[in-house]
């Protein structure tokens, strides 16, 4: 018997090509769109304005595709960090994080991660596979507290832009009329900087844009992250200086603070004529360390005079608040103990 594929996750047009090839009318693949986006139903049988003949036919081929969580870790700050097993077994993480106005979803995109980058927990794992555009809009989908949900970034496990189309496939079911409608200004998509992939996003979507830089020198971003030796942080730059960004558009820079590597007056000297004549803000965010690295974390008033620095030669800058610390939600942490233990 051949195994069923998953109905969830599929876009507008390839549910047209689903239906076309069941030979059902055109229209049915709104009607299944909307019940797969729109509706809170979990199974086929439940999509009551299809004939029957049309709903058997379709269980006969598909599963709805829907995973609930499988764990909750709750922080003492609120954020809570959900499990969520994967179609092929593995598992990934999710951190919702509740402030007073907003709430954030922190989804990620692959089982691990093979870009190896030194600061980072899941990358210690290394790739396991990459998420369906299901399996990362699941993680919204079976949020319990999705409806008071404003905000998703891909900043959760592995590369957003290394899993390129089942990224910009779920993007489109965030933001397209027919799935979850929901503005592209509520989303950030996360990048160490691929610049092909990042061409291609920038291009197809309308979402906000953050890019990891960690240090503007050549020679620390290589031993920070590995990606610097095929796509240099001037490259990354230039790509963003090319692209017309217009009023609504943001594109961010993540810099996790390294006591006494990247923290210094030279570093804010250098970032300021990098980034001068794009339109950006810069995150400063704190390190907390991880096994098996030899990083430390700034000091808060070393942090706060890099803030200030940035700031002053008209780079707006803020520092992110860390939370979820004691759950290991915070920036970087997420790694799924699951995973080892199978």
């Amino acid at each position: 018997m051949t195994e069923k594929s998953f109905l969830f996750g599929n876009t507008l047009s390839e549910l047209k090509e689903i239906v076309t090839r069941l030979g059902f009318p055109g229209f049915t693949a709104a009607q299944i769109a909307d019940w797969l986006y729109k509706k809170d139903i979990s199974t086929i049988e439940e999509m009551s304005n299809l004939s029957k003949k049309v709903r058997d036919t379709l269980s006969e081929h598909f599963e709805f595709g829907l995973t609930n969580h499988s764990k909750v870790q709750v922080s003492v700050d609120g954020t809570k960090k959900y499990l969520f097993p994967t179609h092929n077994n593995k598992f990934i993480e999710a951190a919702y994080i509740p402030e007073e106005t907003r709430s954030t979803l922190c989804v990620s995109s692959q089982v691990g991660c093979k870009m190896g980058c030194l600061f980072c927990m899941t990358g210690k794992q290394g790739f396991q596979s990459n998420l369906t555009a299901g399996e990362i809009v699941n993680q919204v989908r079976n949020l319990p507290e999705r409806e008071n949900l404003t905000n998703i970034v891909y900043m959760g496990m592995g590369e957003p832009l290394d899993n390129l189309d089942e990224v910009m496939k779920s993007l489109e079911i965030f933001t397209s009329e027919w799935g979850f409608a929901w503005s592209p200004k509520r989303i950030t998509v996360s990048t160490i900087g691929i610049v092909p992939a990042m061409k291609t996003f920038l291009e197809n979507s309308q979402c906000h844009l953050a890019v990891s830089m960690h240090t503007p020198f050549d020679d620390e971003r290589k031993k920070l992250m590995p990606i610097q030796t095929v796509y240099p942080l001037q490259e990354v730059i230039e790509t963003i200086h090319s692209f017309d960004f217009g009023k609504q558009r943001r594109v961010s820079f993540e810099y996790i603070m390294f006591d006494g590597l990247n923290d210094t007056p030279r570093h804010v000297k250098e970032m300021a004529r990098i980034l001068n004549g794009i339109r950006c803000r810069v995150n400063l965010i704190r390190f907390h360390p991880i096994p098996n690295t030899p990083l430390q974390g700034s000091s808060e008033e070393a942090i706060e005079k890099f803030m200030v620095g940035l700031n002053a030669k008209g780079i707006r800058t803020t520092i992110r608040a860390s939370r979820g610390l004691d759950i290991y939600a915070a920036c970087g942490l997420l790694s799924t103990k699951e995973l080892l233990k199978k």
